[in-house]
């Protein structure tokens, strides 16, 4: 149990801002979705109230359980949510912060219950009980157990203490309400897992576990115990506990890659009233991995305190090499893109007073974040590099390195794509454009080898189609450099097509297709050429995947014909489905092994009258134009697949090891799921 400190907590620490009512109403403004990401939302607003515990040296464990039913119940060994009565409200403070808007420990300033929290996370409990079927909430404090029950946000009863206990803390349980999420009430428990990975490594010395109770078939009573684990039931469940916080993180973020500083600089200290916590390391990669958070939410856009680091960060290593006389005079100085290059750092930053830019929190928005985190890091980082000279030697070596590539990348991309220029210069000859000029219902076709560009150019809507082929495998660009990239022919086309031009250049509003659809062929070379454009895409523009611009054709593998009537079939599931309801015999299978057995049932089927024709369907260019645009190109009734990241770290950390220079990661990947691919013998 964590050790309680002395500040007053009681009702008075609680402040009202408004009612519950339009909660229910539109879910969407308080959860963003009621989709499977504002499913999972209700449990991260729960914990987010336990891990300002934390934060505030209250609680050092917090436990997350998902119970049968995709019921969530979230435990913490903090101080327990007041339950005298409040002030205003004229009942308990446990049953205003349930089932008041705004109603919570983060608003009061100098007078509330923390000192830094997540932001308005005081609306999480009252937001989780409006949009669930049944929420019960129990607080062990002051030697004694209460607790009060909801539904749909409704108290059942007033708080009511229910017996005696020495533990103190809160516990929350509740159940989505499938009215709300009508896509339904799953939860994804390495969604879960993950989000708190990372929590655990922002608040030092707590213990975070995370257990999957729905494959439990046995009954569960949690009445008596205060933490599920207590129940000593064997499930599947992850513990995280990190000494080392953010240096964990890094070395969890960079494990699979090759370190160039070993020793990670880290320092934490108090600026004006902000604390600073910040840890990074140099690797063998051309591309940077930032990872900002203030107040423990992560900040993907950056913000005040990422552009304090960075200002930083340009100014030391530009003064110490010029100190030491590392750069010749002729090369100039290190930009901020030249001392990014191989950096992976954690930012982590936590203000009493927080403002974000915009609803979502992705942006911070703190002025005095920017100057704190300038001061602290650029005292630490410079001691660093004194203290560290080989350290020093290999980071400047990498920013040198960086600096003469960037001038090569200029030289190369001014001479290919100068700014400006791509409304004159020529699209490509190999580009069979449409002759829409609205971005928004053209799209275009990138297609695998000339003879499926024929196909594809025959067969499209020449209005609002353009079909762009490639001349087998373009080059693998997760470890090139611009200046490299841009001497790819076929990249070139592309970015040329496009219209977006690409680096510091780069315009999404120049877009000249809202839809790029990649059709390769249904093998592996088909497989390698859509990853080796994605990881295009990913890496120089990842602002036309988060638009939701590209996506993946889905040609079928089958055409099954009888007479006149003709059916594709997407997978061998659907083949067999198909043929079954067509009430048709199999002629021939083609590109199929047959057995001796088999063969002979194929004569005896040849005898019958109601014969059908199946043919297997190996690349795009076996296929006629009227083939192709039934299947695949006619948007009434062709399947496609939309490219999205829900994960970003995820789809980054396989990005490095399918694509990336290190081979053992590579090769572990392979063998760990040997058994999930699909090969087509």
């Amino acid at each position: 149990m964590a050790k309680e400190k002395e500040q007053k907590y009681g009702a008075e620490q609680i402040s009202v801002l408004e009612g519950l009512e339009p909660v229910r109403r539109r879910p969407g403004m308080y959860i963003g979705t009621t989709g499977i990401d504002g499913l999972h939302h209700l449990v991260w607003e729960i914990f987010d109230n336990s891990r300002d515990e934390a934060m505030g040296g209250y609680c050092d464990e917090i436990e997350v359980v998902v119970l049968p039913g995709d019921i969530i119940r979230v435990t913490d060994n903090g101080r327990g949510i007041p339950t005298d009565i409040h002030p205003k409200t004229k009942v308990s403070a446990l049953e205003t912060v349930m089932t008041t808007l705004h109603a919570g420990g983060k608003f009061g300033g100098e007078n509330s219950g923390y000192k830094v929290s997540g932001g308005l996370h005081g609306v999480g409990a009252s937001v989780v009980n409006a949009l669930s079927l049944y929420t019960k909430a129990e607080v062990h404090h002051d030697g004694g157990k209460f607790m009060q029950e909801y539904v749909q946000g409704k108290k059942k009863a007033a708080v009511k203490k229910v017996g005696s206990s020495k533990a103190h803390g809160t516990v929350i349980t509740f159940q989505p309400d499938p009215e709300i999420f009508k896509e339904g009430v799953i939860f994804d428990f390495d969604t879960i897992v993950n989000r708190f990975r990372q929590q655990a490594y922002l608040v030092k010395k707590l213990r975070i576990r995370v257990i999957d109770a729905r494959s439990y078939e046995g009954k569960i009573n949690t009445d008596d115990v205060v933490y599920f684990s207590e129940l000593n039931l064997e499930l599947p469940s992850t513990t995280f506990y990190f000494e080392g916080g953010l240096v964990s993180l890094v070395k969890y973020t960079t494990r699979l890659q090759k370190a160039l500083n070993n020793k990670i600089f880290y320092v934490e200290k108090e600026q004006d009233n902000v604390g600073v916590e910040i840890a990074l390391r140099y690797v063998d990669d051309i591309t940077d991995k930032i990872i900002p958070f203030a107040n423990n939410i992560y900040t993907p856009e950056g913000g005040t305190h990422v552009t304090g680091f960075k200002t930083a960060l340009t100014r030391t290593l530009n003064t110490y090499c010029k100190k030491n006389e590392m750069m010749k005079e002729s090369e100039g100085g290190f930009t901020g893109d030249d001392v990014l290059e191989g950096l992976v750092v954690v930012i982590s930053v936590k203000l009493p007073e927080i403002q974000f830019e915009g609803q979502t929190k992705a942006k911070l928005g703190s002025m005095e974040a920017q100057g704190a985190v300038a001061t602290v890091f650029g005292e630490a980082f410079v001691n660093y590099l004194e203290e560290n000279p080989d350290e020093a030697k290999v980071i400047i070596n990498k920013s040198i390195l960086a600096l003469k590539a960037r001038k090569a990348a200029k030289a190369a991309k001014d001479s290919i794509l100068r700014k400006g220029a791509l409304e004159g210069m020529t699209l490509p000859g190999k580009l069979a454009d449409c002759q829409s000029k609205s971005a928004s219902e053209s799209e275009i076709f990138i297609v695998e080898g000339d003879s499926a560009g024929g196909t594809a150019k025959m067969g499209r809507d020449r209005k609002t189609q353009a079909v762009l082929p490639l001349r087998g495998k373009i080059l693998n660009v997760e470890r090139a450099r611009l200046d490299r990239m841009l001497g790819s022919e076929q990249i070139k086309n592309l970015v040329i097509a496009m219209g977006t031009s690409i680096g510091d250049t780069f315009d999404i509003e120049k877009m000249r297709y809202h839809k790029i659809i990649i059709a390769t062929d249904a093998d592996v070379d088909g497989a390698h050429i859509r990853t080796l454009l994605l990881t295009l895409f990913y890496r120089y523009f990842r602002q036309v995947i988060d638009a939701g611009y590209i996506y993946i054709a889905q040609p079928p593998l089958y055409k099954i014909k009888k007479g006149k009537e003709v059916f594709y079939a997407y997978t061998d599931e659907e083949r067999i489905k198909l043929a079954g309801e067509a009430d048709i015999e199999i002629e021939n299978v083609e590109d199929v092994a047959l057995t001796s057995e088999e063969a002979e049932e194929e004569e005896e089927v040849k005898k019958k009258s109601n014969k059908v024709h199946i043919q297997r369907y190996k690349g795009l260019g076996e296929m006629n134009a009227e083939e192709l645009w039934e299947t695949t190109m006619d948007p009434l009734h062709r399947m496609i697949k939309k490219v999205n990241i829900d994960d970003a770290a995820e789809a980054d950390k396989i990005f490095d090891i399918l694509m990336g220079g290190e081979v053992p990661p590579r090769k572990s990947f392979i063998q760990s799921n040997a058994k999930l691919a699909e090969i087509d013998l």
